[in-house]
Formats: C-alpha cells, structure tokens, sequence
C-alpha cells in the first residue's frame, strides 16, 4: 500500500470533516441524546458520503464532477430543505423518547439521513477536486490503485474525526440532565435550521442571479 498516498487521504478526509456545521451539530446532539454509537453511525454517513467524492475527485470521473456543479442550485434546494426538516424534528424531539429510538432502525436512519445531507451539499464535490488538484493527485496521470489508496485514506480522515468527536462528547453524556437536553435539543434544532435556510437561501439567490 502507498502510505504516502493514505496518509494525504487522511489528512484530507479529517481537515475536510472537522469544521464545525449542520454535521456536526447534528452528531453532537444525537451523541448527547442516544450516545456515542448513534453519533458515530452519523458521523461515518458523512465519512461514506465524503469517500464517495473523493472517488469521484481521485478517478477524475469529469463528467459526474460536472453534473454535480451544473445542479448545484437543485442540490443546494434539496439539502436546505432537508437541513430545515430535520432541524424542526430536533427542535420538537423530547429527550425521553430518543432513548429508545437507538435500535438498529435507529441507527439505520441516522446513517442514512446524514450520508444523504453530505451528499446534497455541492461544495463537498469542489472541494476535492480543488484539493486534489492542487496536490497533483486528480486527472489521467494518477493510478486508479494510488486513486483507491487516496479515497480509504479520505474515508478512515473522515471516520477519526467523527470517532473523536462522538467519544468526547459522549463522555459529557452522564452529567446532562431530562431538562438539559431538551436545551441541547432546541438550540440544535434552531441551529440545523439556520444552516438550513441560509443554504435555501443562498440556492434560490445564486438560481436567481445572472450566473445561474
């Protein structure tokens, strides 16, 4: 295996998911709910979904990286909908409730829900390929092994930050109480919908524009 390779993944994958979004909210309140398993199964939806550009980016698969930016504004809509809809149930979510919801179902759904916000998120795409050029690591002249080696080192980037940041957070678990979390539950909530209306926002603006 090119180490050189996966650690440049890694580096990648962990600077790219550690900034501090709708994301990470999200995986910090569901850690908080219903622990540090709930908030790692989110937190490794992003990391999937991260892989999944990095792919793109790492093979140069041109024509799927253009797609994407050419639907950016639909993409954008799709996410900060989404974003809003999950921000609203966070807000009425009762804390005695989510104790019980962290099944396999549960964490289905969790999985799911983040990997499928990642993905609507145009400028994750951008930013692999702008990485990745940079570094002289995207395009013809790379290997599809070195390529293959690069996006495992993405996805392990992206998993060690969530594993991070669900075990320290989940360590904070015990000493927040019933009333506490409903707290954490409505400035979550508050926050993902934000996030939500400014990506809406900012989709229908760009749409708007003479460049769209």
């Amino acid at each position: 295996m090119p180490i050189g390779f996966f650690l440049r993944g890694l580096i990648i994958g962990f600077s790219i998911a550690a900034p501090v979004g709708p994301i990470g909210v999200l995986c910090i309140r569901r850690t908080l709910a219903q622990g540090r398993l709930s908030g790692l199964i989110s937190g490794l939806g992003a990391a999937s979904a991260d892989a999944i550009y990095g792919c793109i980016a790492g093979f140069g698969l041109t024509f799927v990286s253009n797609f994407l930016v050419a639907q950016q504004t639909w993409l954008g809509v799709i996410g900060g909908v989404f974003m809003c809809y999950l921000g609203f149930r966070t807000l009425m979510a009762r804390p005695a409730e989510q104790s019980a919801a962290a099944g396999s179902n549960g964490l289905l759904s969790d999985y799911l829900s983040i990997f499928a916000l990642t993905l609507t998120n145009p400028m994750t795409i951008l930013a692999f390929v702008a990485i990745f050029a940079g570094l002289g690591l995207a395009g013809a002249g790379a290997s599809y092994g070195s390529a293959a080696v690069l996006v495992l080192g993405v996805f392990s980037g992206s998993a060690l930050w969530w594993l991070i940041l669900s075990g320290g957070v989940g360590l904070l678990r015990s000493r927040f109480t019933v009333g506490a979390l409903q707290w954490v539950n409505r400035i979550s909530g508050a926050v993902i919908i934000g996030f939500g209306m400014l990506a809406l926002f900012g989709s229908l603006a760009f749409k708007a524009s003479p460049w769209g």
